[in-house]
């Protein structure tokens, strides 16, 4: 192999992908980059066997072939190097030849045939969605996944597809820890089979996902392919794979409380600045508020025994039966940065019940559990 390419596009790729690399050795071969060169691009590609991603990028192809070069030293030294072209060699025995202006690196690679094969597109469900749908939808939901959570299904996304008419449907993100849920849903176009069980992307894939969303620069709509145990997300030349992840999904339905008698309505900034400015004196470990509902305000306070304590009211034209309960601060704060509109409306049915956020124009929802304070 031998091909020539900007610095500034194999800096790029190679900040892409890696990613998801595997940083530990226990398969030296996947703490490496598989470069392919042919026609009149490269293609740089990385998995840690759960999710991978490829781009593809324009370069001079004076020889095609296929090399491995550990990523993280190749991303060290192609950051040094300065702007220009590059001019990437396979030597034999896997050596590889970086070369950029005065500057000339020989580095061992490994053989590509260890490489992991890319999965193939032909034959699997495809969906087409807008760019800034998937993008809301992520943003709307990823706040409310496990972290490292000991129930393993609750550390990915469920993603569920219902067909309406023709080839056109919805598409439902939805999200939890066991604290707190999130579900948010959009129009979808495609052909794909009716999938009410749905199925769950693992929060590593969505966030490689949201990255590339933020990155932006690729032409078109992204496509997603489903498969039997795999997901496949293309958008222009750069193509993130992932498995899906196996097991029950809890029922969403079943927490999300209905005959909310209780709503409170306030302005998002005023209740989300009372929320920063009364967690700063939250206890650091719980970020537990106390949260009271009053005649015609809401009363956020927080006490430390450490630290002192903090209050402040909000204006609100709510009239009911007033009560108190207790919240995570920044359950609340993440909720909040999801909503779109000015106005935000709590719905409670008591005070040991969960509190629901909704914009239904927006097709979201949020139920956090109350906790004690």
């Amino acid at each position: 192999m031998k091909v020539k390419i900007n610095r500034k596009d194999l800096l790029s790729g190679i900040q892409r992908v890696q990613g998801v690399v595997e940083r530990r050795n226990t398969m030296p071969i996947l703490t490496h980059i598989l470069m392919k060169a042919e026609g009149e691009q490269i293609a740089l590609f990385a998995t840690d066997l759960e999710v991978g991603i490829q781009g593809s990028y324009a370069a001079e192809v004076l020889e095609a072939g296929r090399v491995t070069v550990s990523a993280r030293k190749l991303h060290e030294i192609v950051r040094e190097f300065p702007e220009g072209p590059v001019l990437i060699t396979a030597q034999p025995n896997h050596w590889v030849v970086l070369e950029s202006g005065k500057s000339y690196f020989r580095i061992v690679g490994l053989p590509p045939e260890e490489f992991p094969v890319s999965p193939s597109t032909e034959s699997e469900e495809k969906i087409q969605i807008n760019p800034t749908l998937l993008s809301g939808l992520i943003r709307r939901t990823l706040f409310a996944t496990g972290e490292n959570n000991p129930q393993y299904i609750l550390n990915g996304v469920l993603i569920q597809l219902d067909k309406k008419n023709g080839d056109e449907g919805l598409i439902r993100f939805i999200a939890t820890d066991g604290h707190r849920l999130a579900v948010a849903e959009g129009k979808v176009s495609g052909d794909w089979n009716q999938r009410e069980a749905g199925i769950i992307l693992p929060k590593k894939a969505v966030l490689e996902i949201k990255r590339a969303l933020d990155d932006g620069g690729e032409s078109g709509e992204p496509q997603l392919f489903i498969g039997e145990n795999q997901l496949i997300y293309r958008w222009g030349t750069l193509v993130i794979t992932s498995r899906l992840m196996e097991g029950e999904f809890p029922n969403y339905k079943q927490a999300v409380p209905s005959n909310n008698t209780k709503k409170v309505s306030a302005q998002k900034d005023d209740f989300e600045g009372g929320l920063r400015r009364v967690s700063i004196l939250a206890r650091e470990k719980t970020s537990a508020i106390k949260f009271s509902l009053e005649e015609a305000k809401i009363v956020l306070s927080a006490s430390n025994p450490e630290m002192g304590e903090a209050s402040e009211e909000i204006e609100t034209p709510y009239e009911g039966e007033g009560f108190s309960t207790g919240f995570n601060a920044r359950y609340l704060l993440d909720a909040l940065s999801a909503l779109q509109h000015e106005e935000v409306t709590l719905e409670f049915k008591d005070a040991l019940s969960p509190c629901l956020i909704r914009e239904e124009s927006e097709g979201f929802l949020t139920v956090i559990m109350p906790m004690r304070v």
